[in-house]
């Protein structure tokens, strides 16, 4: 430590198991950050040294940003997989649980390549939101405000409005998002674009409401509470007329908001499927038609009406932090930083609404943030081969389902308003013990979350 200039660690090392525990055995730093001796750890010291001499003496500590350095991605460049079975050479000791008896059996038998800080990352660094265990307390804490909502907002006529959550004090904002056209995806000579983006084609959308922000853990709170989720086991029925027979998350595993707050913050690592049951409850407590937008909607709300990769001014080959030179001069951030949440701005962590301006048809963090599920199955050709150019809805089937917008970990170049991704279904369940995996949670995935659309017609044609 007298050489490593972030003393964090350190403190959350000995109040690990690693350092505090029964045996009274430590684990030292370079027992897990170098390769054991026969498993490349001459090599593994060399390349370390080096970087670490080169930071201490040329590198300024408070620039660092440490926030990213923690995330699983980073993690796996620093912490060899041979050095934890070196010591942990028994995986399936008597004394382990039903739960980690699958977890292990699942790393054992995977044939995709799997680390164990898939599942123990903050191991050797205690922090106490981190825990991998089920969370059965998650989302239990009542609000301190008496006031609750006795109905929802009544709505006569196309325009912005305030939902109410009835039998909670949480509302939000919608934005009236006037129907037209637009040319969807990216032209062949926009910097950085991919080819799953093309060809460009105009599409017709009807009006909607959107969300002004992405769901909040407010939000999505009340529905958990209201769903009676707590206790359940995966695949249990809620006997619960209140709420139609629609069955409510299982409790996740470790801390679902990172340890960051919710609040207003977005609601992220569920599944599409419950994001869709959200929408679905939503819909019920409301009584209006609430869901996940298309793609083609999503987009169209993203530019708000302009043509340029992004709803804002701005080249992404300037914006982008990748390649050899943008590591040794930093990306131009003019009007970028204070209207998205993404890797050069973000802390590495997601942000509250009020970090960022709206876009032209006022909403908020439309573009970084967190991506956002839409309703929409993912094929890289469905630009090529769809033939309807009338609120179109996608493949009718498929594997994956659409992403849009990027995240807080995203590169300027894949929060375009033309960027698309997708689901990885399998990959983001890598820690998730359970035997079969989880339909509510994804225990990998930090960055993704939703906003909801609600459809004129469940209204005002009543």
């Amino acid at each position: 430590m007298s050489c490593h200039v972030h003393p964090v660690p350190e403190q959350n090392w000995k109040l690990s198991t690693h350092y505090d525990n029964k045996s009274g055995t430590i684990v030292h730093c370079v027992d897990c950050h170098l390769p054991p001796k026969g498993h490349g750890y001459l090599t593994g010291k060399a390349k370390h040294g080096i970087k670490d001499v080169y930071g201490y003496f040329f590198k300024d500590s408070a620039s660092i940003n440490w926030e990213e350095k923690k995330l699983l991605e980073k993690a796996r460049g620093f912490v060899y997989e041979q050095s934890c079975l070196v010591c942990h050479q028994n995986l399936f000791p008597v004394t382990l649980s039903v739960d980690g008896n699958n977890a292990h059996l699942f790393y054992t038998t995977s044939k995709e390549k799997l680390n164990c800080i898939n599942c123990h990352l903050y191991v050797g660094h205690f922090d106490k939101y981190m825990k991998h265990q089920k969370n059965v307390n998650f989302g239990v804490t009542e609000s301190a405000s008496t006031v609750l909502f006795t109905e929802a907002a009544k709505v006569d006529k196309f325009e912005a409005f305030t939902e109410k959550i009835p039998g909670t004090n949480v509302s939000f904002d919608m934005v009236a998002i006037s129907g037209g056209s637009f040319n969807m995806g990216s032209p062949d000579d926009e910097p950085l674009r991919k080819p799953d983006e093309g060809p460009v084609h105009k599409v017709t959308v009807s009006q909607f409401w959107m969300g002004k922000v992405e769901v909040t853990w407010d939000e999505y709170l009340a529905f958990f509470k209201a769903t009676s989720s707590q206790g359940r086991t995966e695949g249990q029925v809620v006997k619960n007329k209140n709420v139609d027979v629609i069955s409510g998350a299982t409790p996740p595993w470790g801390a679902p908001d990172q340890g960051w707050g919710k609040g207003s913050r977005p609601a992220i690592t569920m599944s599409w499927h419950a994001a869709d049951v959200y929408c679905h409850w939503l819909s019920k407590v409301t009584g209006k038609k609430y869901r996940l937008p298309t793609e083609a909607e999503w987009e169209y709300a993203c530019r708000g009406g302009t043509t340029t990769p992004y709803y804002f001014t701005g080249d992404p080959k300037k914006y982008t932090s990748q390649g050899f030179f943008r590591k040794l001069f930093k990306p131009d951030t003019a009007n970028i930083a204070a209207l998205v949440v993404y890797k050069v701005n973000s802390s590495s962590r997601t942000e509250e609404p009020s970090f960022v301006k709206t876009n032209p048809f006022g909403l908020k963090n439309m573009s970084g943030n967190v991506a956002e599920f839409c309703s929409d199955y993912y094929s890289p050709d469905e630009y090529k081969t769809d033939s309807v150019r009338i609120n179109p809805s996608g493949p009718l089937a498929g594997q994956e389902r659409v992403i849009r917008g990027g995240s807080f970990k995203s590169d300027a170049k894949d929060v375009r308003s033309a960027a698309r991704d997708f689901t990885k279904t399998k990959s983001w369940l890598v820690t998730d013990p359970q035997m079969p995996k989880s339909i509510w949670w994804y225990s990998d995935c930090i960055d993704v979350g939703f906003r909801v659309v609600c459809e004129p017609d469940s209204i005002l044609k009543k």
